[in-house]
């Protein structure tokens, strides 16, 4: 005779819906909760729910097993066989609490299950399959809890349809977390902490409106966080999510980066891994056009990025997209260890810092009244073009390679390449132009 199974709930109301918040033990959802495609007689549920469990269960999985500060939101199941037995209860109070605690135990209650119910998961599939491999791997944490919200099933015509929409309403208004929300709140991630620690305490980007965080602040505490690019007048130098690319880029190598867990690296890596990052930061900063100077030297910071008149002459560091490719180019140098930190720097610094400049015009487009008043080009070939003849500049490694990037110039900018191409070949280390 199945046993019965007592979990204390709180009904809730909403629209057509009963359903009841619970408190579960891991190993309770590990041994209770089920898969739509494991109950059978209900294939089109089964297909529904099953195609939704992916490969992504593994991050999860390590993340309940390694991560001291792991947290699961709720997951939302349905109860097949129709109504749990709910008993409301009512806290036993004293004279002297009675006020205080009137109301307290609306809606509290008792859920119980005989046994011969099942629940199968409609939202929360893939923690429930980090929670069932995880107390595998380790039992201990099936002691933990995780709040489970119930709904009932009735297993007719309408009841399928009933759960379905609710499926469906569930699974498309939910909303995943930005790339943009991660950098501003994750707690795991060291590039997204370093991102924000930047943002704190670095002397220049710290400074009001130069890295733009938030597009729209508006009435009741509405934000909305900055996309990728600036508008033309903006005062600000870059954005929170280009930063973060940034970090990620020129930081790859970073003490915090050792640890290939998903778990919290300790403060004492972190603090490490920032001294090292704000200095390269410092010297990517001055290396590139002394872009600090000239920042707070104008009288406004969109005069540096675009000066009315003569856009060409703008800063490119200015440009977002620029910084990222930039940055881009200086991790692959060191990755292949072409150059080193310094002599990167030197190489940038000797580069014609304006927009009409070379390797920066790959991403200009003239205006018919002449390259002082071009605009911004967009596009993956722009870019891509950008980053092969940043290489050429900072780092050949043969002729083909410079004779490559010079070649797409000519054929997306329809012009010749303002640099000869024996002054990059120039800079080939040894030997190395043999190589064809």
């Amino acid at each position: 005779m199945p046993s019965k199974t007592f979990v204390p709930a709180f009904e809730a109301k909403v629209g057509t819906w009963t359903y009841y918040s619970c408190l579960m033990s891991y190993a309770q959802v590990a041994r209770e909760i089920n898969f739509a495609h494991e109950l059978g007689g209900n294939r089109d549920l089964g297909t529904m729910i099953q195609r939704g469990v992916g490969d992504r269960t593994g991050q999860i999985t390590e993340y309940l097993l390694t991560n001291e500060n792991r947290f699961l939101g709720a997951i939302i199941v349905a109860v097949w066989g129709g109504n749990a037995n709910y008993l409301p209860l009512e806290m036993d109070s004293d004279a002297e609490n009675q006020a205080v605690l009137a109301g307290i135990d609306r809606n509290f209650g008792v859920l119980t299950f005989d046994g011969t119910q099942q629940f199968f998961a409609l939202d929360g599939q893939h923690r429930l399959k980090a929670i069932k491999d995880a107390v595998k791997r380790n039992p201990e944490l099936g002691a933990e809890d995780i709040n489970v919200i119930v709904v009932p099933h009735f297993d007719t015509t309408e009841g399928r349809q009933r759960t379905r929409r609710l499926f469906t309403n569930i699974n498309r208004n939910a909303k995943s977390t930005s790339a943009q929300e991660n950098i501003a709140l994750d707690e795991d991630d060291s590039f997204a902490i370093l991102t924000r620690r930047l943002l704190d305490d670095h002397p220049f980007l710290s400074k009001d409106k130069v890295v733009l965080v938030f597009s729209k602040v508006g009435d009741e505490g509405k934000m909305v966080l900055a996309q990728r690019s600036i508008g033309p007048g903006s005062p600000a130098w870059s954005t929170i999510g280009v930063l973060y690319d940034i970090v990620k880029e020129i930081g790859f190598d970073l003490p915090c980066t050792a640890d290939q867990s998903k778990q919290r690296v300790t403060d004492e890596l972190l603090d490490q891994s920032y001294m090292i990052l704000a200095s390269r930061l410092d010297d990517l900063l001055d290396a590139c056009g002394n872009l600090r100077q000239r920042y707070f030297a104008a009288q406004a910071p969109k005069d540096v990025r675009a000066p009315k008149g003569r856009e060409g002459s703008g800063h490119p560091l200015m440009r977002p997209a620029v910084q990222a490719t930039v940055a881009k180019a200086v991790r692959h140098i060191l990755e292949q260890e072409l150059l080193g930190w310094d002599d990167i720097m030197k190489r940038l610094a000797s580069l014609d810092w304006r927009m009409v400049g070379a390797p920066f015009s790959a991403m200009w487009i003239d205006t018919p009244d002449g390259r002082a008043n071009g605009k911004m080009a967009s596009g993956k070939d722009h870019l891509q073009l950008l980053y092969n003849l940043l290489i050429a500049h900072l780092a050949p490694r043969t002729k083909v390679q410079v004779s490559r990037a010079l070649r797409m110039y000519a054929d997306l900018k329809k012009d010749k390449y303002p640099v000869a191409m024996d002054d990059l070949v120039a800079l080939i280390p040894g030997d190395a132009d043999v190589a064809q």
